[in-house]
């Protein structure tokens, strides 16, 4: 098996277009993968006052996930509990960086660290139950450990 390697962002604009692409709905599906949904993130985070994060990124993801031709169903499309672990992973993160740093550098360490991780929430739950329909909902609990 080889190692996850990142695609690392190389400006603040290539951070605010994932952003702003998934608030507007016209980020290119392609563009839509595991570091950009933490650059998503970061940027709303940081840059989207307005945003509510806690009450709208949900919709966000999903009205993006339809926008480009996807379903939000019991089986594919927005999940709720990855979604609000790797939301609270950026902003356990973010406590810890400097906010004046460059956004993409931000995102980069980001991704380079525990939080950022495709496995991330598997530190916290058992496959049976993060993958469950009912995690996919709404937020269940972790059965392995506390999230920090």
């Amino acid at each position: 098996m080889t190692e996850y390697r990142p695609r690392f962002f190389t400006s603040d604009a290539e951070v605010e277009h994932i952003g702003e692409g998934l608030v507007a709905r016209t980020l290119p599906r392609a563009e839509w993968t595991h570091e950009a949904h933490l650059a998503a993130t970061t940027y709303l985070l940081l840059r989207r006052p307005d945003i509510d994060v806690d009450e709208e990124l949900p919709g966000l993801i999903r009205g993006y996930n339809e926008s480009v031709g996807g379903v939000n169903s019991d089986t594919e499309g927005y999940h709720e509990t990855i979604t609000r672990v790797f939301l609270a992973g950026v902003r356990l993160f973010l406590e810890e960086a400097d906010p004046q740093d460059p956004l993409h550098e931000l995102v980069n360490e980001l991704l380079l660290s525990p939080m950022g991780q495709r496995d991330w929430p598997a530190r916290f739950y058992s496959p049976e139950r993060l993958f469950s329909v009912e995690a996919r909902r709404r937020f269940v609990e972790p059965d392995l450990s506390a999230l920090p």
